[in-house]
């Protein structure tokens, strides 16, 4: 199946210069959407985990299906006042200021095996402050499976050699 030809992109969006990746148009197509949950799980099939966590906002979207198929827990990273219980805070750099993520303080286990699943890897910093944050834990990321990276960005650089797989590459 071509799934980059079910992905919708606007350009400029959100500014000039930007060619957005929208997944909505994919996620919309129900078996467009099950075949890409279904090969993003086989391309870690190898990999033994514990845990699903994902990036907000459509980090959920493919995080948690895949939890669900590979019958494993999902844990969700919010932005900061979106969680109820008591949460881990962590502030990390961006290119122009920081950003802050946050996790149930209960919701990660240490030695617990971490995969990291989302929709886009870009320029990483998101996700090498993720695996930083499960370090914190105490467990350690196996691995990280996105739907789409934008190799031209080198995000992989900065996962710390952490395996990664994608199915879709601009």
């Amino acid at each position: 199946m071509d799934l980059k030809g079910k992905i919708r992109e606007i350009q400029d969006f959100p500014k000039e210069g930007i060619s957005f990746k929208d997944v909505t148009t994919l996620l919309a197509d129900g078996e467009a959407y099950a075949y890409a949950i279904d090969k993003m799980l086989a391309s870690v099939e190898d990999v033994e985990f514990d845990v699903v966590l994902g990036p907000e906002a459509r980090g959920f979207l493919i995080g948690a299906p895949i939890a669900y198929a590979a019958r494993k827990a999902f844990v969700p990273v919010r932005k900061p006042g979106k969680l109820p219980y008591e949460t881990y805070r962590f502030e990390y750099e961006l290119e122009y200021g920081t950003d802050v993520l946050e996790i149930h303080k209960d919701a990660i286990k240490p030695g617990a095996r971490v995969l990291i699943a989302d929709d886009l890897l870009a320029t990483g910093g998101t996700v090498e402050s993720i695996i930083r944050m499960v370090e914190e834990f105490g467990a350690e990321v196996v691995g990280c499976v996105f739907l789409i990276e934008l190799s031209f960005l080198n995000g992989r650089e900065k996962l710390g050699g952490c395996r990664a797989e994608s199915l879709v590459y601009y």
